[in-house]
């Protein structure tokens, strides 16, 4: 569930994003994208992902994503996460770390990985730093297309859900 409290302040909400929420989605990962933080997801992509992805929002306004992504039948990433700059630090990436947690939980996946440089963040979220070797499904899915394949500096992270 999410934090109470992180709700209150912020007065953030999570729900699950639809159709209408391709194009702030698309322009939120492009940002990051642009960046080199995120892979890239055209807008048809995120079209048929979208069931994968919860929206933040405070007073309607969106603010922040996140999607889980299954890579088979223990193992779900959470990728594409990401918020307006001033939202950060508030509280909102942990309620949309909560909202997909609860989803792997309610789809019975016991384990959570992502890649990240936001490594204190999982930390923080419960997760652990771990060999990304040890992740096949995610080399096999995504890395292959990655430009970063052979030199890539982000960090695997896992959380077990009990």
């Amino acid at each position: 569930m999410p934090s109470v409290s992180a709700q209150v302040e912020t007065g953030a909400i999570c729900r699950s994003a639809t159709v209408e929420d391709v194009e702030p989605l698309f322009q939120m990962i492009e940002e990051y994208a642009q960046s080199g933080i995120m892979l890239p997801r055209s807008r048809q992509a995120l079209t048929r992902q979208i069931d994968q992805f919860v929206i933040a929002e405070i007073d309607g306004r969106f603010v922040g994503c996140g999607s889980l992504c299954k890579l088979g039948n223990d193992l779900v990433e959470i990728r594409s996460l990401g918020l307006r700059p001033e939202c950060k630090g508030k509280g909102i990436g942990s309620l949309i770390v909560d909202k997909l947690t609860e989803e792997a939980r309610r789809q019975k996946i016991p384990k959570i990985m992502a890649l990240t440089y936001a490594v204190d963040f999982f930390l923080r979220n419960g997760f652990t730093i771990v060999e990304k070797e040890i992740f096949p499904e995610k080399v096999w899915t995504d890395c292959v297309n990655c430009k970063k394949q052979h030199a890539c500096d982000e960090i695997a992270v896992l959380k077990m859900l009990n």
